[in-house]
């Protein structure tokens, strides 16, 4: 060995396991630190640096945009790095032959699962997605929790159950968790990865360190090396479209306001349902903050499929999701992953109404 080399390796800080956890540990902290702040951070930038008033729609719009924007991007930087960590040394082959082939009816309800007890929002579903999709586990099962995970959500489980009753709450997570599963189904029975951008249809050991299919016994070194490359490969492609997507939902959510749709769905009729569904998927909102606007809904009156037709669509997906997944999908399974989602909820939504008067 040279002098040179001695040198440098005298200078080089030594990554020990020790040391990674010391970090690992003092990031997360402050990752979660700044993450309970970014409530109060975005109404300081809103309402007092910026000056603008509480209650108005552009005061709400600019809070909702300083708030979702880097919940969304930390969200994204977390979940990459986890997942690409774990990807980097385990057997890839394994778990998606463990998720596909024979076990595949096990990995739709799997996926459905994990989605509806996983907290997020339809955008902050992406990470997880890119994450499932880089991975190479099938398209139908990423499709399963990219439904369910933001339709149901624990805190409006329990909403649901305090407010409206048990029967409300099981037929929230019942739908939910049967779109995610219907939806990943139709979406391995089309094939629908051929629909996916390029880059993303790549074989599973051109995403994983020296590419030997053996070799799964990577150093911590080697794992955090991975894992860095792929947050900031999937980050420089995705941050564009994560802050042009909240700022159409900032934008939908300060001025679109709720009860115009409690004043114009009718009473009922059949057309409702498809109507509510369609006004419910450009809308941006959470699964939480939906259950008081079912409430409203139903004690003016509409029908419980129209009602939750409308509320699942809102929670389901957005205009802003779909800009994110542009970035993995093409525009073909984008207009297949919308349609899809019509004609499910639709269909939900008109079997809720009749059987109505037997179940509620």
């Amino acid at each position: 060995m040279s002098c040179c080399s001695k040198t440098v390796q005298a200078n080089s800080t030594p990554f020990t396991t020790a040391r990674y956890a010391i970090l690992l540990l003092a990031s997360l902290v402050a990752w979660f630190a700044a993450y309970s702040l970014l409530i109060p951070f975005s109404e300081w930038i809103a309402h007092g640096l910026l000056g603008l008033r509480k209650g108005t729609s552009l005061g709400d719009a600019t809070a909702f945009f300083f708030y979702d924007t880097p919940k969304i991007l930390m969200l994204l930087v977390l979940m990459v790095y986890i997942i690409s960590w774990l990807r980097a040394g385990v057997n890839v082959e394994r778990i998606r032959n463990f998720l596909s082939g024979k076990t595949k009816g096990f990995g739709y309800v799997l996926a459905s699962i994990f989605g509806a007890v996983s907290p997020f929002c339809s955008c902050s579903t992406i990470p997880l997605f890119l994450g499932f999709i880089s991975a190479r586990i099938p398209i139908g099962i990423t499709m399963a929790f990219l439904i369910t995970s933001p339709i149901i959500n624990e805190v409006a489980v329990v909403l649901l159950f305090g407010l409206l009753g048990w029967k409300y709450a099981v037929t929230y997570v019942a739908v939910g968790m049967l779109a995610g599963i219907i939806g990943g189904i139709i979406m391995d029975v089309l094939q629908a990865e051929r629909w996916l951008q390029p880059m993303f249809r790549m074989t599973p050991l051109t995403m994983v360190p020296h590419g030997d299919k053996h070799q799964y016994s990577l150093s911590l070194k080697e794992r955090h090396a991975f894992a860095i490359s792929e947050v900031k490969s999937i980050f420089r492609k995705v941050w564009v479209w994560v802050v042009l997507g909240v700022t159409l939902g900032a934008g939908l959510h300060g001025y679109v306001p709720q009860n115009w749709f409690a004043e114009h769905l009718g009473a009922g009729q059949w057309w409702t349902v498809p109507f509510a569904v369609g006004a419910g998927i450009p809308l941006y909102t959470n699964a939480t903050g939906i259950v008081p606007v079912m409430e409203s809904l139903l004690a003016k009156g509409l029908p419980i499929g129209t009602t939750l037709a409308f509320c699942i669509s809102s929670v389901a997906t957005s205009l802003p999701e779909f800009m994110m997944l542009k970035q993995v999908m093409t525009w073909k399974l984008i207009v297949l992953f919308i349609v899809m989602l019509l004609i499910m909820f639709t269909l939900a939504g008109w079997f809720l109404n009749i059987a109505q008067a037997f179940i509620f």
